[in-house]
Protein backbone atom coordinates (compact mmCIF):
# COMPACT_ATOMS: atom_id res chain seq x y z
CA UNK A 1 0.00 0.00 0.00
CA UNK A 2 1.06 3.77 -0.83
CA UNK A 3 0.17 6.95 1.66
CA UNK A 4 1.53 9.89 -0.12
CA UNK A 5 4.28 8.01 -2.64
CA UNK A 6 5.31 6.06 0.25
CA UNK A 7 5.51 2.24 0.52
CA UNK A 8 3.60 1.53 3.99
CA UNK A 9 4.41 -2.18 3.43
CA UNK A 10 8.17 -1.60 4.13
CA UNK A 11 8.59 1.14 6.68
CA UNK A 12 12.04 0.53 7.26
CA UNK A 13 12.89 1.19 3.44
CA UNK A 14 11.50 4.39 3.46
CA UNK A 15 12.37 6.30 -0.23
CA UNK A 16 13.47 9.31 -0.53
CA UNK A 17 13.46 10.41 3.48
CA UNK A 18 15.91 13.05 4.41
CA UNK A 19 16.46 11.82 7.55
CA UNK A 20 15.81 9.45 10.39
CA UNK A 21 12.89 11.30 12.31
CA UNK A 22 11.00 11.26 9.06
CA UNK A 23 11.40 7.17 9.50
CA UNK A 24 10.76 7.10 13.13
CA UNK A 25 7.54 9.39 13.13
CA UNK A 26 6.19 6.84 9.79
CA UNK A 27 6.73 3.50 12.28
CA UNK A 28 5.67 4.98 15.27
CA UNK A 29 2.82 7.68 14.24
CA UNK A 30 2.27 6.47 10.08
CA UNK A 31 2.88 10.17 10.12
CA UNK A 32 4.45 11.40 6.55
CA UNK A 33 7.30 13.88 6.11
CA UNK A 34 5.05 16.39 4.54
CA UNK A 35 2.26 15.77 8.02
CA UNK A 36 5.21 16.05 10.25
CA UNK A 37 6.31 19.34 9.55
CA UNK A 38 2.70 20.70 9.32
CA UNK A 39 2.56 19.25 12.64
CA UNK A 40 6.54 20.52 13.76
CA UNK A 41 5.16 24.21 12.34
CA UNK A 42 2.01 24.27 14.27
CA UNK A 43 3.57 23.48 17.71
CA UNK A 44 6.25 26.36 17.05
CA UNK A 45 3.14 28.70 16.39
CA UNK A 46 1.61 27.62 19.63
CA UNK A 47 5.13 27.83 21.45
CA UNK A 48 5.46 31.22 20.37
CA UNK A 49 1.90 32.09 21.19
CA UNK A 50 3.04 31.53 24.88
CA UNK A 51 5.63 33.67 24.41
CA UNK A 52 4.19 36.68 22.01
CA UNK A 53 1.43 37.92 25.19
CA UNK A 54 4.62 38.08 27.45
CA UNK A 55 6.82 40.03 25.45
CA UNK A 56 3.61 42.36 24.48
CA UNK A 57 2.91 42.75 28.05
CA UNK A 58 6.56 44.00 28.72
CA UNK A 59 6.73 45.81 25.54
CA UNK A 60 3.89 47.53 26.31
CA UNK A 61 4.88 48.93 29.92
CA UNK A 62 8.11 49.64 28.67
CA UNK A 63 7.07 51.98 26.11
CA UNK A 64 4.70 53.65 28.51
CA UNK A 65 7.17 54.57 31.28
CA UNK A 66 8.80 57.10 29.52
CA UNK A 67 5.84 59.12 29.71
CA UNK A 68 5.79 59.24 33.38
CA UNK A 69 7.11 62.03 35.29
CA UNK A 70 9.14 59.31 37.36
CA UNK A 71 11.25 59.02 34.32
CA UNK A 72 12.70 62.58 34.32
CA UNK A 73 14.48 61.34 37.55
CA UNK A 74 16.23 58.72 35.80
CA UNK A 75 20.04 58.29 36.16
CA UNK A 76 21.83 58.11 32.75
CA UNK A 77 23.07 54.43 33.86
CA UNK A 78 19.26 53.58 34.28
CA UNK A 79 17.49 55.56 30.91
CA UNK A 80 20.39 53.13 28.94
CA UNK A 81 19.12 50.28 30.41
CA UNK A 82 15.94 51.26 29.95
CA UNK A 83 16.46 51.92 25.92
CA UNK A 84 18.29 48.12 26.14
CA UNK A 85 15.26 46.52 27.20
CA UNK A 86 13.32 48.03 25.41
CA UNK A 87 15.07 48.03 22.04
CA UNK A 88 15.70 43.91 23.04
CA UNK A 89 11.96 43.58 23.71
CA UNK A 90 10.81 45.21 20.32
CA UNK A 91 13.59 42.45 18.95
CA UNK A 92 12.34 40.08 20.10
CA UNK A 93 8.50 40.96 19.63
CA UNK A 94 9.76 41.11 15.49
CA UNK A 95 11.80 37.54 15.92
CA UNK A 96 8.11 35.88 17.88
CA UNK A 97 5.86 37.50 15.36
CA UNK A 98 8.10 36.42 12.23
CA UNK A 99 7.15 32.84 11.59
CA UNK A 100 3.66 34.47 10.66
CA UNK A 101 5.58 36.49 8.35
CA UNK A 102 7.52 34.17 6.87
CA UNK A 103 4.83 31.90 6.61
CA UNK A 104 2.46 34.37 4.59
CA UNK A 105 5.79 35.02 2.28
CA UNK A 106 6.58 31.54 1.30
CA UNK A 107 2.60 30.41 1.03
CA UNK A 108 2.31 27.67 -1.60
CA UNK A 109 5.63 27.89 -2.64
CA UNK A 110 6.17 23.95 -1.27
CA UNK A 111 8.87 25.52 0.91
CA UNK A 112 7.71 23.73 4.35
CA UNK A 113 10.97 22.67 5.40
CA UNK A 114 12.64 25.83 5.04
CA UNK A 115 9.37 27.71 7.05
CA UNK A 116 9.50 25.52 10.19
CA UNK A 117 13.57 25.46 10.07
CA UNK A 118 13.60 29.66 10.25
CA UNK A 119 10.84 29.82 12.53
CA UNK A 120 12.44 27.51 15.02
CA UNK A 121 15.13 29.78 15.18
CA UNK A 122 13.26 32.95 14.64
CA UNK A 123 11.81 31.39 18.23
CA UNK A 124 15.05 30.38 20.04
CA UNK A 125 16.65 33.83 19.07
CA UNK A 126 13.35 35.61 20.02
CA UNK A 127 13.23 33.78 23.35
CA UNK A 128 17.10 34.99 24.04
CA UNK A 129 16.24 38.43 23.28
CA UNK A 130 13.04 38.25 25.74
CA UNK A 131 15.29 36.56 28.36
CA UNK A 132 17.69 39.73 28.20
CA UNK A 133 14.39 42.63 27.60
CA UNK A 134 12.98 40.56 31.08
CA UNK A 135 16.43 41.20 32.78
CA UNK A 136 17.05 44.78 31.47
CA UNK A 137 13.60 45.26 32.59
CA UNK A 138 14.41 43.78 36.27
CA UNK A 139 17.54 45.89 36.38
CA UNK A 140 15.57 48.93 35.73
CA UNK A 141 13.57 49.13 38.50
CA UNK A 142 15.61 46.96 40.59
CA UNK A 143 18.15 49.89 40.23
CA UNK A 144 15.26 52.44 40.87
CA UNK A 145 14.54 50.67 44.21
CA UNK A 146 17.19 49.18 45.33
CA UNK A 147 20.58 50.76 43.96
CA UNK A 148 22.62 49.50 41.01
CA UNK A 149 24.67 47.16 42.87
CA UNK A 150 21.75 45.40 44.46
CA UNK A 151 20.22 45.04 41.36
CA UNK A 152 22.96 44.06 39.29
CA UNK A 153 23.01 41.06 41.44
CA UNK A 154 19.57 40.41 41.62
CA UNK A 155 19.36 40.88 37.95
CA UNK A 156 22.27 37.94 37.59
CA UNK A 157 20.84 35.69 39.59
CA UNK A 158 17.45 36.36 37.51
CA UNK A 159 19.05 35.80 34.38
CA UNK A 160 21.11 32.61 35.26
CA UNK A 161 17.31 31.39 36.50
CA UNK A 162 15.89 32.30 33.46
CA UNK A 163 18.63 30.56 31.45
CA UNK A 164 18.94 27.28 33.80
CA UNK A 165 15.32 26.25 32.60
CA UNK A 166 14.74 27.87 29.17
CA UNK A 167 18.32 26.85 28.00
CA UNK A 168 20.45 24.37 29.91
CA UNK A 169 17.97 22.16 31.36
CA UNK A 170 16.44 21.30 27.98
CA UNK A 171 20.09 21.25 26.42
CA UNK A 172 21.12 18.83 29.61
CA UNK A 173 17.84 16.43 28.29
CA UNK A 174 18.69 16.28 24.81
CA UNK A 175 22.16 15.68 25.55
CA UNK A 176 21.67 12.82 27.83
CA UNK A 177 18.67 11.19 25.37
CA UNK A 178 20.29 11.54 22.32
CA UNK A 179 21.27 7.94 22.41
CA UNK A 180 18.02 6.69 22.83
CA UNK A 181 16.54 7.62 19.13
Amino acid sequence: MTVNEIDTTHPDRLPGLPDAHDQWNFAVRRETPVQRLDRNYAEILQEVRVAQTGVQLLLAFLLTVAFTPRFATLTDFERRVYVAALVLGAAATALLIAPAAFHRLVYQRRLKRQLVLASSRFALCGLTLLMLSIGSALLLILSVTLGPALAAWFTAGALGWFSLWWFVVPMWSRIRHSGTR
